[in-house]
């Protein structure tokens, strides 16, 4: 065997050294990273509390009663404004819904009449929309509707499409107990108040911060636009916008003046940059339908008044990340789409149609299960399949629309066959 010294010399002297290297190693790198660290974390916005030497009586009392409330309206741009709680809160004695209150008249939740003494643009715009009184209609029918507002219901487009034939059936069936705290949640956002206004502007802008970022923020939609019937919140999710934003949206500038918004403001659309913001040369907007080409919501959809004019709105956004080419191609083939999708709900009220030719199916609405199934058809699947392919969310377009109609179809023949036998048809 070679005579080595190297081998003489012990091994743990040399594990020593290599031990105390990576130690000092290691301890630069613990503080190289705590001199850099403060520069490169972001400390919270001091927000200026409005409120904070306020004497007014509404608040020193609340300061007690409700502190949360009076926290978030002094933080609260209306606050910045000098707009008081009696400003929004208190009316006259004969004012409907009014209650008594500590020497004067309140409503303990401002209708729309309030907001539009400010606001008045932003509340016809409204007025005008979905989310106005045919949201309500919806589950609760027009039968209670005075004459005034069936006049403002029918004026709307989206009043053409009389629920009270189906939908507000539902509603109906599972009655108050349930729909308190089920359809009444969002479809409120429509509701008559008693003093004749209608909707709830709270629903979106919550009180009493009426917050700019929390408006803006997809988060704020899916409270209603979630689910089976509506997923648009979970399709935006997935798509390329709602991948941006849940990776990137933490920078983006949230309190941007409402009008001024561009792609330096926001990278990536959210529900709010296509539906409601001044973006590009898209005007600010509260009426939710006017940048849309089509009913899509409906069974069998059909192209809105002006459509023409909603897709120039729409694509005006579009435009400021994407180039015509890329806008013409989509739209082609999201109509075509849209059509598809028409016509596989045609083809289901074909398939059931010899049922009622031979009085084997009722005319009321959800005495028969396999009425059921094809208001699933169309009500979840085939408006999940149309809703993915505009949102471009394709999960939702196939699997858990496209898919679903084509099997409830092979379902619904099925079923037909099987009666019609039965019954010696």
């Amino acid at each position: 065997m070679e005579n080595n010294p190297i081998h003489k010399i012990p091994v743990w002297p040399r594990a020593l050294v290599i031990s105390i290297v990576a130690l000092i190693v290691i301890l630069g790198v613990i503080l190289v990273i705590r001199l850099a660290g403060p520069a490169n974390v972001a400390t919270p916005a001091q927000r200026t509390d409005a409120l904070a030497n306020s004497s007014d009586a509404c608040v020193t009392c609340h300061r007690n009663s409700s502190p949360g409330i009076v926290q978030q309206f002094g933080h609260s741009s209306m606050a910045g404004a000098k707009v008081g709680c009696k400003d929004c809160h208190e009316v006259k004695a004969n004012t409907p819904g009014a209650s008594e209150h500590e020497g004067t008249y309140v409503l303990a939740s401002p209708t729309t009449a309030m907001c539009q003494r400010c606001h008045p643009v932003e509340v016809a715009q409204y007025n005008s929309s979905r989310h106005g009184l045919p949201a309500w209609v919806a589950i609760v029918g027009s039968k209670d509707l005075s004459p005034a507002l069936m006049q403002v219901y029918k004026s709307i487009p989206e009043g053409q499409f009389a629920p009270d034939k189906q939908r507000n059936v539902i509603a109906a069936m599972e009655g108050p107990e349930i729909t308190r705290f089920a359809c009444d949640t969002c479809h409120s956002v429509g509701k008559p108040a008693p003093d004749g206004s209608v909707g709830r502007c709270q629903v979106c802008h919550q009180r009493h911060e009426f917050s700019l970022e929390q408006a803006r923020k997809p988060e704020t939609c899916n409270a209603c636009h979630i689910g089976p019937d509506h997923p648009q919140w979970e399709i935006y999710q997935e798509s390329a916008h709602g991948i941006a934003y849940q990776t990137g949206g933490q920078n983006w500038n949230w309190t941007a003046p409402a009008g001024t918004l561009t792609v330096k403001d926001f990278p990536a659309p959210t529900c709010a940059t296509c539906h409601f913001s001044g973006f590009g040369g898209a005007a600010t907007t509260h009426k939710v339908g006017e940048r849309l080409t089509w009913y899509l919501f409906s069974s069998v959809s059909e192209r809105r008044p002006a459509w023409q004019d909603n897709l120039v709105r729409m694509q005006t956004v579009c435009l400021q990340c994407h180039n015509k080419t890329f806008l013409d191609d989509f739209y082609a083939g999201a109509d075509n789409a849209t059509l598809k999708v028409n016509s596989w709900v045609t083809e289901s009220d074909q398939i059931l149609q010899p049922l009622k030719d031979q009085k084997l199916l009722s005319d009321q609405p959800f005495v028969d299960s396999v009425q059921f199934d094809q208001y699933e058809l169309w009500h979840h699947y085939g408006r999940t399949a149309k809703f993915g392919t505009w949102m471009q969310g394709p999960d939702y377009t196939q699997w858990h629309g496209a898919y679903e109609v084509i099997k409830r179809l092979a379902e619904l023949r099925q079923t037909v066959s099987d009666r019609l036998k039965a019954a010696g048809k």
